[in-house]
């Protein structure tokens, strides 16, 4: 490991805490200045963040052409040898490029960074939203919220695995069982028009609408789809729309919770609570750079294709990265055991010497998604 571990214990028997947005652990977040307040940001040159901030459609008009041409080939794959173990192969290769690529690419366009266009990434973000069963204006406000608190324990809709973690929960997760049965609960109430209580905590109500018309467009597809596969007496359709979703999410289930599960909760300094995370080529394409997770959240404004280049600008005062996954869950795994009867216990990671010290709590208004 290129860093040493340390953790952090309270006598006694250690408390769960609440995660629910509506608990006492939101008031409490307030009471200690934790909520939209200021982050640590890692000193750049104005000049350079400005070149690294520049949006440009080029990057991402290739990679989404790469992206939805392979969904073609492999999904034509899978047809053309549905009925023989050929297909299985092809099936496999869509399934990550459904249930996996589809979510990190809502994740970029939901930023606005993806493209400069405005059109191309609302659009792009509507179809990866509905392949990765993301409700886009419900996760849209969801995550600005997740950025405004991150891993604020009472504020902070996104936090994968809670403390002490529920294993069995995270082996279904990585076929993101749980969750499908979750959205599409959520996906009907919202098509009757009702929120839930948490929603309605960030998510204005100018937007519910929006909200439900999209479940109900949602409603229309899958129906359709599974009327088709009633038709046909054949799982084929389902195999391409809707099953994806849970035979190919595992690795992106996996890329989450390398990103801030068994880290620090309830600090305002994203070097204590988010990895980064060296990828080769194939697994960046899939994970759209957000392996450079710490990067992407201190600068949430640079897109996908300069966040390498932010890395080289910030790492002197920056923990240092994992050489790979396989090092990333070395440590995370074994967390995760000791939190089942510890949840007081996480990784401090390791500051450079000549670091800069993190930022004070200081309240500021909550970031509104673009």
């Amino acid at each position: 490991m290129p860093e040493q571990n340390a953790a952090f214990e309270t006598p006694g028997k250690p408390m769960p805490r609440d995660y629910r947005l509506t608990g006492p652990e939101a008031a409490r977040a307030a009471q200690k200045g934790l909520v939209s307040a200021s982050w640590h940001q890692s000193p750049i040159p104005r000049k350079r963040l400005k070149e690294l901030m520049q949006r440009r459609d080029g990057p991402a008009l290739r990679d989404t052409a790469i992206w939805l041409l392979a969904m073609v080939v492999t999904g034509f794959g899978g047809y053309w040898f549905w009925g023989s173990w050929a297909c299985i192969p092809f099936f496999f290769a869509y399934g990550l490029l459904y249930g996996t690529a589809s979510n990190a690419r809502w994740h970029e366009t939901g930023h606005g960074t993806a493209f400069k266009t405005r059109w191309m990434n609302d659009a792009v973000y509507q179809l990866s939203s509905f392949m990765f069963m993301f409700e886009p204006h419900v996760w849209r406000w969801s995550h600005a919220r997740h950025h405004t608190d991150t891993i604020i324990v009472g504020r902070d809709p996104e936090i994968v695995e809670p403390r002490p973690p529920r294993l069995v929960m995270m082996v279904l997760s990585l076929f993101r069982m749980p969750y499908a049965l979750t959205t599409m609960w959520s996906v009907c109430r919202h098509a009757t028009g009702r929120m839930a209580e948490e929603e309605q905590t960030f998510i204005p109500e100018s937007e519910w609408p929006k909200v439900f018309t999209a479940a109900r467009i949602w409603l229309v597809i899958y129906g359709l789809t599974v009327g088709a596969a009633l038709y046909l007496q054949s799982w084929l359709p389902l195999m391409f729309i809707g099953l994806p979703t849970l035979y190919g999410g595992w690795l992106s289930y996996l890329f989450g919770l390398t990103q801030h599960v068994g880290l620090a909760e309830d600090v305002l300094d994203h070097r204590s609570n988010c990895r980064t995370i060296y990828m080769g080529p194939l697994l960046r394409f899939l994970y759209l750079n957000m392996n450079y997770h710490l990067e992407h959240h201190m600068y949430p404004m640079v897109p996908f294709h300069a966040l390498a280049q932010l890395h080289e600008e910030i790492r002197h005062d920056c923990p240092p990265p994992y050489t790979s996954l396989f090092e990333a869950f070395r440590e995370i795994l074994p967390t995760i055991w000791k939190q089942r009867k510890d949840p007081t216990y996480f990784i401090r990671r390791p500051l450079p010497q000549r670091a800069e010290p993190a930022a004070s709590v200081q309240a500021q208004p909550e970031a509104i998604p673009g």
